[in-house]
């Protein structure tokens, strides 16, 4: 997301809660990029479903390509996505 500095001013609360949901922004001053504004670390590893489904179908891909296997029993730990978040 870009944002000028007018518009950061005028709709703060539109940017921080971009901001709390993981999204960058872009300050621009006269339509120029000056700044990024990223998340804290601890939101930045919060991402939608879209973007982790997404990402997944990337390392999907890269694996096939180096034709990389790993049987699904090597990565069960017993413990669920709400366990390690925790």
């Amino acid at each position: 997301m870009d944002v000028s500095v007018r518009e950061l001013r005028n709709h703060t609360a539109r940017v921080i809660g971009a901001l709390e949901s993981g999204e960058r922004v872009v300050l621009t001053v006269h339509g120029r990029p000056v700044a990024d504004i990223v998340p804290r670390q601890e939101r930045s590893e919060r991402r939608s479903s879209e973007q982790f489904l997404a990402e997944l179908a990337d390392l999907r891909a890269l694996a096939a390509s180096l034709d990389v296997v790993s049987p699904a029993d090597d990565f069960d730990v017993g413990l669920t996505t709400d366990d390690m978040v925790g």
